[in-house]
């Protein structure tokens, strides 16, 4: 094979990443049917484009983490609502309430360390250099061990190498 190949007519990129979005789609409204408790060990890590199209969150948190931020679903969190376009759930950050709106076009990584899998998306919005921030720290203990990687799920056509 070589290794100019043409550009394709197809978007393949696009209809991969939005084809594993779905896979986050179908985990949360899971954890919804059975009534919004995460199974054995499970906990989620989701980061997600906060200046992303549709994010809806708190002022004091958009300040914080102006480009990304990641959030955890473990232990406290209520109201966790999936639609076909997105999620909204309810955390604490610094015992202070909150709800957040997220499109899964905006989350650029799903991390279930529970298990060792990941999943990571190319960034829907304009590439930006991230901006040094702060953890989120939404009141959930850390997680104990480090994740390897060796189950994380990268999908990059649109680079040329």
């Amino acid at each position: 094979m070589s290794d100019d190949a043409p550009d394709s007519l197809i978007p393949y990129d696009e209809i991969v990443q939005e084809a594993l979005r779905a896979v986050v789609g179908r985990v949360l409204g899971e954890i919804v049917e059975t009534g919004g408790e995460l199974p054995g060990n499970h906990h989620f890590y989701i980061t997600f484009k906060t200046g992303a199209k549709g994010v809806v969150i708190p002022a004091h948190l958009r300040e914080r983490f102006p480009d990304e931020m990641t959030i955890v679903l473990q232990n406290k969190f209520w109201d966790l609502a999936v639609t076909e376009d997105g999620f909204t759930v309810g955390l604490t950050f610094n015992q202070v309430p909150a709800k957040l709106d997220i499109p899964f076009a905006a989350i650029t990584a799903f991390v279930d360390p529970a298990v060792d899998f990941g999943l990571q998306f190319q960034a829907t919005v304009a590439d930006m250099a991230p901006e040094p921030h702060e953890d989120a720290e939404n009141d959930a203990p850390a997680s104990e061990g480090a994740d390897d990687g060796s189950n994380v799920v990268t999908v990059d056509f649109g680079r040329k190498k």
